[in-house]
């Protein structure tokens, strides 16, 4: 699915793909309906259809179609059941994230769509005379906002993207539909992210307080008595090191990497952009290479950086982070001087079965996204919930977990949503930050020297032009704080005992963040439903 659309081929086979799919879901959705019902206008009452981003945003149209150009429904009144039946996630505050298709592309492959957009705009348009935002503009059509308008409800994934949305994306349509917008903070499966990928912790946990927090994740705050449990926490803590000890063998055996499960396993796993910050994750073990080569007998504390992502097929830069990533690792890897204190894995071929393997291992969870960029993330909770405490910025649902779990059992670092709009008014920020830092700016002049690629010194030079000049998710300015911050990281991982404490009171206190919650939510505040007929 999705290939590189960076061509006009790529593009048409997207839209292809999307429409296929969302028609596809509709037509059999109609069919269920139609053979249990007689009367199209209880549609909204009998079916609630969520968009997971704008991905099938062609679903508002393909509604109307269906009901108006096949089942005879006068136009209007197909709108309002579809509108009706339909409520939207949004996944992103990014702009270009939110797709928009060529009116051109779209009246080639989809005339009849086209049309119909174009009388949702004009509808639209008329029952709100003061808006600034249209469907069509610029020879587009622009999905997220389709989406918006042929929505019942719009949801956020976090509280703080929820009102990002209102104040950024989305900001003239919530003011002509202020109550549309609702926030539903994600969730993830307990039965998955960890009662199956974690037999030993979970296996604990059941020993400790039986078996009901698999249904109801929020017992799990029934352990935080036993955090004052020495035995208690030996197993956990023993936990915890037979699930790294599992993840060392697996890579020596399928990597050829070995690592020490004593060294602290900091992970940092996802989709690689830009504003993930993959490239600040590794300018900063880059920079802790080179104060261990200036001081190797400074008493580190010995750490392994695991990264794993894909990049979009298209992405270039992107491309280029896992590139340097693994530059860096093959000359940091075999350093005698460092190579007992700090490796650096990338591990190919991301997806669900190494996450299970990775994040049950993990000691440290790394969500440094620019603030104000990510949606919401779940990776972030489903480290929390394995006992793994969080370095990273008030962003997504990182504000949410801080909050439940405690500031004192979560790494802060980083500007807040709001100083980041300002610090990027600041003429030259990126300049000042890296002149002002020299840790920063002798691993940015490695990359830059080619001691990373010295068949090809010019390799990253994008990336340091990107660091160095706009630098739109600041990677420079936040800098300095990530790397304080991983400093008190390393001082709170020698206390063994503290640490263990640390990573236990994330689970206890992590049982919000089930999916079964996130559900119950959605039914509550956009499917109203309570759950006693379905």
């Amino acid at each position: 699915l999705y290939p590189d659309d960076t061509t006009g081929v790529g593009k048409e086979l997207r839209l292809k793909q999307e429409y296929f799919f969302t028609a596809a879901s509709l037509a059999d959705i109609l069919r269920r309906f139609e053979g249990e019902h007689d009367d199209l206008r209880l549609l909204p009452e009998k079916v609630a259809i969520q968009l997971n981003d704008t991905h099938p945003a062609i679903a508002g149209p393909e509604l109307v179609r269906l009901l108006h150009d096949t089942r005879g429904l006068p136009f209007e009144e197909a709108m309002d059941l579809a509108t009706r039946t339909l409520n939207y996630t949004n996944h992103t505050l990014l702009p270009e994230a939110l797709e928009t298709w060529s009116e051109d592309l779209m009246g080639r492959l989809l005339p009849r769509h086209l049309e119909i957009i174009g009388r949702i705009d004009e509808a639209h348009a008329k029952a709100n005379p003061s808006r600034k935002v249209a469907v069509l503009g610029d020879g587009r059509v622009h999905m997220g906002e389709l989406c918006f308008v042929m929505a019942h409800r719009v949801n956020g994934v976090s509280a703080l993207h929820t009102e990002l949305m209102k104040e950024t994306v989305f900001a003239d349509l919530h003011r002509l539909h202020p109550e549309r917008i609702v926030a539903e903070t994600n969730g993830v499966t307990p039965r998955r992210w960890l009662l199956s990928c974690n037999p030993r912790l979970s296996g604990l946990i059941t020993e400790a307080i039986g078996d009901g927090w698999v249904d109801d994740l929020e017992r799990l705050e029934e352990l935080e008595p036993l955090v004052s449990d020495s035995g208690f926490m030996e197993r956990y803590a023993a936990a915890k090191r037979a699930n790294k000890a599992e993840l060392a063998r697996w890579l020596a055996a399928t990597q050829g990497v070995a690592v020490d499960p004593d060294a602290m396993f900091d992970v940092q796993i996802k989709r690689i952009h830009e504003y993930k910050r993959q490239h600040m994750n590794i300018l900063e073990a880059i920079a802790l290479w080179q104060e261990m080569r200036d001081a190797p007998e400074a008493g580190w504390t010995p750490r392994v950086k695991i990264f794993a992502g894909k990049a979009a097929p298209g992405y270039v830069l992107a491309k280029q982070i896992i590139r340097l990533i693994n530059d860096a690792a093959a000359v940091i890897n075999a350093d005698p001087l460092t190579r007992d204190k700090l490796k650096v894995v990338f591990l190919p071929n991301y997806n669900v079965s190494l996450a299970e393997k990775l994040i049950p291992a993990a000691d440290l969870s790394e969500q440094i996204s620019t603030a104000g960029k990510e949606a919401s993330g779940t990776g972030n909770m489903k480290f929390a919930l394995n006992g793994a405490p969080t370095i990273g910025t008030l962003d997504g649902a990182n504000v949410e977990i801080r909050e439940r779990v405690g500031a004192e059992n979560f790494f802060l670092f980083g500007m807040t949503a709001e100083e980041v709009m300002e610090r990027r008014k600041v003429k030259d920020h990126a300049k000042k930050a890296i002149s002002a830092d020299p840790r920063l700016s002798a691993a940015i002049g490695a990359i830059r020297d080619g001691v990373f690629s010295p068949e090809e010194p010019g390799r990253y030079a994008n990336i340091v032009d990107n660091i160095s000049g706009p630098d739109y998710f600041l990677v420079a300015s936040d800098f300095t704080d990530y790397w304080r911050a991983q400093r008190e990281v390393d001082a709170a991982y020698r206390d063994a005992d503290g640490w263990a404490r640390m990573a236990a009171l994330n689970t206890a206190r992590s049982g919000w963040f089930s999916s079964d919650r996130t559900i119950r939510e959605y039914a509550r505040d956009i499917w109203f439903r309570n759950g006693a007929d379905t």
